[in-house]
């Protein structure tokens, strides 16, 4: 499992709003339909919301933090 704060290329400690603002960024870059065909850059998107969906949640990112080897 990758560290999703490498992932996003945030640090551990960002606050909601830049998240969500780096997340739209990288998800708008490696969407599917800008990459047509490209298979990296859909398993990169993938994993992007992925890592989202767990450091915007506050309950799961407090599970995530305390089971994350940072």
């Amino acid at each position: 499992m990758s560290n999703y704060y490498d992932l996003l290329g945030v640090q551990k400690n960002v606050s909601y709003a830049d998240l969500k603002s780096t997340y739209r960024k990288l998800a708008i870059k490696y969407h599917p339909d800008k990459n047509p065909g490209d298979r990296l850059s859909e398993e990169r998107f993938k994993k992007i919301n992925t890592a989202y969906q767990v450091l915007s949640s506050p309950a799961k990112r407090s599970r995530y933090d305390s089971t994350c080897l940072l």
